[in-house]
Formats: C-alpha cells, structure tokens, sequence
C-alpha cells in the first residue's frame, strides 16, 4: 500500500496520468489528498473526479496548503503554457516530477523561474496494468527524501530505476519508453504471418497474442535472462531454430532494433532542442 498522503497536484490526465493516478489511489491515496489539474479531463478521469471527490482545476492561490510533489504529465508541446502558472508553487518541500519526454531539467528550471527541486521521468504504458518500468534522474535540490517520496508514488506502478546521468534518458526513451509499442507491432506482425501461412485471421491473432503475453509473463517470472530462455526453447535443427536463423541473421531483429531505437533516440534529442 502507498505510504503516501500529503497534497498532491496532478497536472493531466491523459494516458499515462490517468494510469499513475489510477494506481496511486488503488493503493491507498487519500482522494481528498489530490488536486487535480486538466482542462478537458478523459471520461474516466471525470467520473473518477466525481466518484472519489478529487478537487479539480481549483485555483492554486485557493488551495490552502503547499503541495508536497507536483506531478507534471502533459504533453511536451504545451510545457512552455503551463509550467508558468506553476511557479507560485516552487518552494523549499516541494518536488516537480516530470513525465514529459525531451524536456531536460534545465528546461523545466528555466520555465518554473528557478530553484524548484524537479525529477524527470520516463515512465511507459504498461504503467496501466501495473508492470510499468519507470527511469528516473533528478537535479541538484532533490534530497534524499523527495527520492523516497518519488519512488514511493512511482513504485505502485512498476519498477524504478535511478540514471547516473539525464543524456541516458534519450536512450530509455528508446527502449522502455517506445518499447512497449515495438512488442505490439510484433504481435501483430506475427499475426499477419501466420494469416499468410493460412490460419483463420481471428485464431492467428489469438495464438499471437496469447504466446507474446505467455512470454512476457515467463521473462517476468524467470531469474534466467532472455538469452537463456531463448535457448532453452531451441531445439538443434528444430523448428524454432530455423525460424530464428532468420529472425537473428544479419539483417535479421538485431540489426533491425539497433536501427529502430536509434531513430526513436536521435527523435527525443530533437524534441528537447
């Protein structure tokens, strides 16, 4: 359960605020606790908001206490409107977390006016069913409570690591951040294939789908790595290993996800200029 009840301001909602703020009061948050901040606020956030009694887009001059982290999940495009508006909240006690991708610390500093303590996350979307993976690397003013405060609220959704430097987060934009969408695409790729082969579209989609979530369950559950539980399914001139003569050639998946993260890494660094 989540140790966690002091004031809180969400700014959006949208999929991977939602999801946090789903999982937070899943785990114990006090509703009374959360101030919430979207203009235009999904259909299931709003009759959360009604459900719950979440105090929504209340003025912050009229919010009677000083929050103790300010969670930022909105779009990177409108960070330069909305983050002005919050600098009347940056003093000593509170964190910013930020969740908007390509938005350096720096950036973030400069747009609350100075002084805030901020850590930038990359969450991803399995967040939503609680199998999140979460990096994390904050400034100079974030102490080692605001750590544990942080790794609390993001720990009720998935893991968290600590980076050693903010230019790795491109990186894991690349990997866990866009990850997650590479499996769908494989998923579904493998579905085509199998069509292709001849199986009824709606059984290929199944068997797809099914084997790509058994797999993810037995990476989650296993202590072996990925390369051993490859191998330990790879019979010597088997089936699988024909097929992955392909899969792992030289223009095969290796070559192909080096080539794909790349783009989804050299893309993040734009977003942040």
């Amino acid at each position: 359960m989540l140790r966690f009840n002091d004031p809180l301001v969400l700014v959006g909602a949208g999929k991977m605020g939602g999801a946090l703020l789903s999982g937070w009061l899943d785990q114990g948050l006090a509703p009374e606790s959360v101030f919430l901040r979207d203009p235009t606020p999904p259909a299931e956030i709003a009759q959360l908001v009604a459900e719950k009694g979440l105090r929504l887009n209340r003025p912050l001059d009229e919010m009677g206490v000083a929050p103790r982290i300010v969670v930022l999940a909105v779009k990177p495009q409108i960070m330069d409107t909305v983050l002005p508006d919050l600098r009347l909240l940056v003093r000593p006690g509170t964190l910013f977390l930020s969740i908007a991708a390509g938005v350096d610390l720096g950036r973030l500093d400069e747009l609350l006016g100075g002084g805030a303590a901020i850590v930038r996350a990359m969450p991803n979307t399995p967040a939503s069913v609680g199998k999140g993976i979460t990096a994390v690397f904050g400034n100079d003013l974030v102490t080692t409570e605001d750590r544990a405060v942080c790794e609390g609220l993001l720990e009720t959704v998935g893991d968290v690591v600590w980076l050693h430097q903010e230019n790795q987060m491109d990186a894991v934009t690349a990997l866990s951040g866009s990850g997650p969408a590479y499996v769908f695409a494989l998923a579904e790729t493998m579905a085509a294939a199998g069509e292709a082969l001849g199986l009824d579209p709606k059984l290929s989609a199944q068997l797809a789908r099914m084997t790509v979530a058994g797999a993810g369950k037995m990476l989650d559950v296993s202590p072996e790595d990925a390369a051993t539980l490859r191998k330990n399914v790879t019979s010597p001139g088997g089936t699988t290993a024909a097929a992955l003569d392909v899969v792992l050639g030289s223009a095969g998946l290796a070559q192909l996800m080096r080539e794909a993260m790349t783009a989804a890494r050299d893309r993040s660094r734009e977003l942040s200029k």
